[in-house]
Parts: structure tokens; sequence; C-alpha cells
């Protein structure tokens, strides 16, 4: 069985006057290892279905499966544990927070998951070497170039030591030498922690790096 199944998912937007059908029947298989990358055009509901396999959102109707969790019937509280154990996700906007250093932004997520002050912290100080940003570990988001601020978002992701990665044009707003070294740096923890990572992305250069491409159309 794929360690990520999606069946028959639909998905509408009902906070309008006119709803808008996102998607509807859409089925996804993703094998455990392998690196997956989403393409699309704009608006096609790539970022929805990234929210949908993560637990960040529901569908209206249809099944994700992440490693034999049935991911659609948890409760909010089961959720947001599964969240936290077990999907590292990474985003377009790096979203660290201003007034923590970025030791302290990578180690949050051992701290929800009630990991010790300094046990999270040792490991936080562990990825930041691991992704060179060994100097910065003290530094404040403000004082970190773009580049530098994602890879503080993705040793963020990697601190629970998760086994889904899912990240949503990561590279999206940094320039291309930028962009490279994050890539270079996503499929490289890819490889040695034996994640299945879901990347997002417009970059067609990138999305041929990845293991294969899962193309979103507009339905007829």
């Amino acid at each position: 069985m794929p360690f990520l199944q999606a069946r028959d998912l639909s998905k509408t937007y009902r906070n309008a006057e006119v709803p808008v059908q996102v998607f509807e029947n859409l089925n996804l298989d993703v094998e455990r290892g392998e690196m997956l990358a989403v393409v699309g055009p704009s608006g096609i509901g790539k970022s929805t279905l990234l929210h949908l396999i993560g637990g960040l959102d529901r569908p209206d109707s249809g099944t994700i499966r992440v490693d034999d969790r049935e991911v659609t019937t948890m409760s909010t509280d089961d959720l947001a544990r599964f969240r936290n154990r077990h999907v590292g996700f990474v985003f377009q906007f790096h979203h660290l927070l201003p007034e923590f250093t970025a030791a302290e932004n990578v180690a949050m997520p051992g701290w929800i998951g009630r990991i010790s002050r300094g046990g999270a912290l040792k490991k936080a100080a562990e990825l930041l070497a691991e992704l060179g940003l060994e100097a910065r570990g003290r530094h404040f988001p403000n004082q970190l170039s773009g580049g530098e601020q994602q890879r503080v978002a993705i040793a963020r992701a990697l601190l629970t030591d998760p086994k889904l990665f899912l990240a949503d044009e990561p590279t999206g707003n940094l320039d291309l030498q930028a962009s490279a070294r994050v890539f270079d740096l996503m499929r490289e923890c890819h490889s040695k922690r034996g994640l299945t990572s879901v990347i997002v992305t417009h970059n067609p250069d990138l999305a041929s790096r990845c293991d294969r491409v899962f193309e979103m159309k507009k339905q007829r």
C-alpha cells in the first residue's frame, strides 16, 4: 500500500457569495520514500491539496491515509498531535516568529510536543548546523537573509523527525542561487531521513529534480 493515499477528494469553499469548487474526486498515491512534485496553474488547488494531506484542513468528501493512519476521520485533538509528530511543513513565507531567535523558532514544535526546553534547543542547534547555519542560531529572523530564513523553516519542519514532509512553493520568494541551495538541502534531508515528500512548485527545473511529477489540470 502507498505511504500516502488520497481517494475521491472533493473540496469547495463556501465562504463567498458564490461557492468555489477547488477539485472533485481527486486521487493521489505517493510511495514511501518518494519525492513528488505537484505542479499546475495558479488557483488549481495545489496548496489546498497540500493542506488536506497535512491535516490543516478537511475535505468535503473522500479519504486520506498516511502510513496506515486515517487522517480524515481523526478528531481535532488527534489531528493536532498527528501534525506535530508526523508531518513537517515548509511554506513559501517562512512564518518565523520575529521575537524568537532562529534556534528558538526551530525548537518550537518540540516545546509544543512537550519536549524539554533544553532537549529541543539541543536538537535545534544540531539541525541548524546540518543546514549550514551553525553560527546563526542566536540571530533573529530580521537578521537573516531570505535563504537563511527558509533554511531555518526547514530545520523547524524536521525537529520532530516527521516521516511526511510537505512544502508549498518553498523557493517562491528566493533568487535562483538561494532557490537551488534550499532545494539541494531539502533533497539531501529527504534522502538522509527517508522522508516521503510532496513539493508544490511552479519551478519546472525543481520539479524535474523530484522523483515524479503530479500535474493538476482544470476539470472539463
